[in-house]
């Protein structure tokens, strides 16, 4: 999704390009206008049954509880695996929620993960942790299966993912960065936990060219807000972005460079993506925020019919 819909029927042409286009999924991150799980089991309701993905929903708005339901519920009335991604958010997040931010960010993910895995196994649980405790269960129902992602930007939190997770999801993260450092933070987390590495789902900033477009504008709107963020600065740095600059166009040439963000024809963009593919990334999420956000969403639309006609994906 490039935006955050405010209704079901907002949603339901991107809902309606993946069943008909055969695009793997509908993705949508952590919604404070509009709540990402009740827009998808809407969608569901009108007969836009697809496969969902949350990427991802912030920890410190729902209990492991809620969460495992949520998901569960999206499942049920979408009849298709849910990946359900969670995340602790920025430390400020943190603390406006819960008065102070975790101390242990990687404590809390491991507790949150644990029980909601948990509970969606039918387990009777009792846990006293940390941050997150519940002694109980959840009634069994039959439903599609659910998987748990883990927001991924830095080697601990790979480590972590590749232990407990079955999906690592990554925003910005330049193919290099994730080939060098997350992957074999994931493998020494699986290999350590005696499982199999998480798949890798990379959410990518992309903007195709066309007349009156200004790709490095488009993207560097489209990802303003992560630009900002302590940790996704931290990360950039590490996979090389030129940070100096206090333009965000700036910072998204760089990140063109190193082929975190994408833009050019179809041909130009899918090269990009099957980068991240060799990189070791099984998922590339298409996200045209920016592209939305300039010239609308019927663009957009119209970015991803061009996109999957020159491509074969």
């Amino acid at each position: 999704m490039p935006f955050v819909p405010a209704r079901a029927e907002q949603a339901a042409p991107f809902a309606a390009f993946v069943q008909w286009r055969g695009a793997h999924a509908l993705w949508q991150g952590q919604g404070v206008a509009v709540e990402q799980h009740q827009i998808f089991t809407q969608l569901s309701g009108m007969g836009m049954r697809v496969p969902f993905g949350i990427g991802v929903s912030l920890m410190p708005l729902r209990h492991p509880v809620l969460a495992a339901l949520e998901a569960r519920t999206l499942a049920v009335s979408s009849g298709h695996p849910v990946v359900a991604g969670f995340g602790p958010g920025a430390r400020s997040f943190q603390a406006m929620t819960m008065g102070a931010p975790y101390a242990s960010p990687l404590t809390a993910a491991r507790e949150y993960l644990t029980l909601v895995r948990a509970l969606l196994a039918g387990e009777e649980v009792e846990q006293r942790g940390t941050y997150y405790s519940y002694t109980g269960g959840l009634p069994k129902v039959p439903a599609p299966p659910v998987t748990l992602g883990l927001g991924v930007l830095r080697p601990g939190m790979a480590r972590l993912a590749g232990e407990i997770a079955d999906v690592a999801i990554t925003w910005l993260t330049p193919p290099g960065y994730v080939r060098d450092v997350l992957v074999p933070a994931l493998r020494e987390g699986a290999e350590a936990a005696g499982r199999p590495m998480p798949r890798i789902v990379t959410f990518v900033g992309t903007a195709l060219a066309g007349d009156g477009r200004d790709p490095v504008a488009i993207l560097a709107q489209g990802s303003s807000g992560h630009f900002e963020g302590p940790h996704y600065r931290d990360m950039l740095r590490r996979a090389g972005v030129e940070l100096d600059s206090a333009d965000h166009e700036d910072i998204a040439r760089s990140m063109l460079g190193l082929g975190g963000l994408l833009a050019g024809d179809t041909a130009e963009i899918g090269a990009g993506v099957a980068a991240f593919h060799d990189a070791g990334v099984d998922e590339v999420v298409l996200n045209c925020a920016g592209v939305a956000m300039h010239h609308g969403p019927r663009a957009v639309l119209g970015d991803l019919e061009s996109l999957f006609t020159g491509n074969d994906w």
